[in-house]
């Protein structure tokens, strides 16, 4: 059981921008041997230690993610533990925080360590402003359990499927702890509008009220508004020759955001239907977010000085995930990945390539690369207008804590309704892109609008 009072000579202390060598190793030796002993940090094996030294450096260098450790008088780091802030980039999450990641090595347990540095941890996360601390842990760990409820946690929810270790199947225990008084709860509000946000309590999480945002889509392609199906440039149909004016006509629909994809751009790796993408920047007031061979720190700085409200990072996801550290390190808030996926795999390439990576595993790394919000697509979906991968979308948005935009397949008003039930049950899923269905009449904007009770 954790000690109620901290031991003496051990001191928590919250790491700031950077890690000398000698901690650095001292933290990536810890780490291993946590990672040995019970599994930390996602990984059940420890990776090679130039990736622990990597992730270490690049958590760093996360705005919105603290790291903390605990050193042993002998000035050894024998316990760490990682916060995620959801800040301004997070209109539903902006009230809380959360425990991504807690150890304490075997070798030095027992001794009120996990006491000393959780209180640093909810400390710091009262400072930044969040009303809530979230945590989840697998079911295997009793002391982390019993640690958690001696520091006043709740254990509110229960998912069945959290953890695969070896042949079998964890479950993981859902804790939040209120971190102002009680009454002060009920009187939060969403960023930008007047939307409570209920504390959790030991029943099922009650559904926000939050309304999803609808981003109508303008893929390009030869400087033409098309839309493809299953990701596929050869099978293309040719909607309007006019990009900009197709743009007047969503936001004269009463739209308040636009989805823009540069095809070509995605195809070729880099920028294509620049004419095309300036034009509707020009023509239109409502904020636009851009994906499509952005790939290097130059392209993704032209865009934004242009004019574009949020860039779309994809195949940079999988392939120069440094790239995206640095953008959104740069531009806070204004990068988003965009996770496409093949039957829960990731494709890159404008999906022209799988990878072996797992959807997950990939959202979980742009979480802690400071994106903004994850756009998932499941391509098999996609411009097929048979429905959204719903099980796909909400099991990612129950994995991390950045808000998730669905896609790929809308084609009816109940379509849309569905997603707006799953949003009601995992308040991750934050909006939706709708194409084709727009383009061929089969949905209205206004009749769009209402059924996901949101402005757009």
């Amino acid at each position: 059981m954790p000690l109620s009072t901290p031991p003496e000579h051990y001191q928590a202390e919250h790491l700031h921008g950077s890690i000398n060598e000698d901690d650095l190793d001292s933290l990536i030796e810890s780490t291993t041997a946590a990672i040995l002993n019970e599994g930390v940090f996602n990984w059940h094996t420890p990776p090679e230690t130039g990736v622990l030294r990597r992730f270490f450096e690049g958590l760093l260098m996360v705005p919105e993610r603290d790291l903390f450790i605990v050193r042993a008088p002998d000035n050894s780091i024998c316990g760490a533990a990682i916060l995620a802030h959801a800040t301004a980039r997070s209109e539903l999450y902006g009230a809380s925080a959360t425990v991504t990641a807690f150890f304490i090595v075997p070798y030095e347990r027992n001794k009120g360590l996990g006491t000393l540095l959780l209180h640093k941890v909810i400390a710091r996360a009262r400072i930044g402003g969040a009303k809530v601390l979230d945590c989840r842990v697998r079911e295997t760990l009793p002391d982390a359990i019993a640690l958690l409820t001696s520091l006043g946690f709740t254990h509110w929810g229960t998912h069945p499927y959290f953890a695969r270790i070896g042949d079998r199947t964890v479950r993981g225990l859902f804790f939040s702890k209120l971190l102002v008084p009680e009454e002060n709860a009920v009187q939060w509000q969403a960023a930008g509008g007047a939307t409570t946000m209920p504390h959790h309590t030991p029943q099922a999480p009650t559904p926000t009220s939050t309304g999803l945002t609808l981003y109508p889509a303008i893929d390009l392609k030869g400087g033409a508004c098309v839309r493809l199906r299953q990701g596929a440039m050869n099978d293309a149909t040719h909607y309007s020759d006019d990009p900009p004016a197709q743009a007047k006509l969503f936001e004269a629909a009463g739209c308040r955001h636009l989805h823009i994809v540069d095809l070509d751009g995605a195809f070729a790796g880099r920028s294509a239907n620049i004419d095309a993408v300036e034009g509707i920047i020009a023509n239109t007031s409502l904020p636009v977010q851009l994906g499509g061979g952005l790939r290097d720190m130059k392209t993704i700085e032209r865009w934004l000085e242009a004019g574009v409200s949020r860039v779309i990072l994809g195949s940079a996801a999988v392939k120069d995930p440094d790239l995206v550290r640095q953008a959104a390190r740069a531009w806070p808030g204004r990068i988003v990945a965009g996770i496409d996926a093949r039957q829960g795999r990731v494709a890159t390439e404008g999906w022209a390539e799988v990878s072996e990576l797992t959807t997950t595993d990939l959202a979980r790394h742009m979480e802690d690369a400071g994106v903004a919000a994850i756009i998932f697509t499941e391509i098999t979906r996609d411009g097929m207008l048979e429905g959204l991968d719903i099980e796909q979308t909400a099991a990612l948005a129950r994995h991390v804590s950045i808000p998730i935009i669905a896609s790929g397949g809308v084609g009816t008003l109940e379509h849309l309704r569905a997603l707006r039930r799953a949003a009601e049950e995992t308040p991750g899923i934050t909006g939706v892109i709708v194409g084709r269905a727009l383009y061929d009449g089969r949905l209205s904007l206004p009749d769009a609008l209402q059924v996901l009770e949101g402005t757009c």
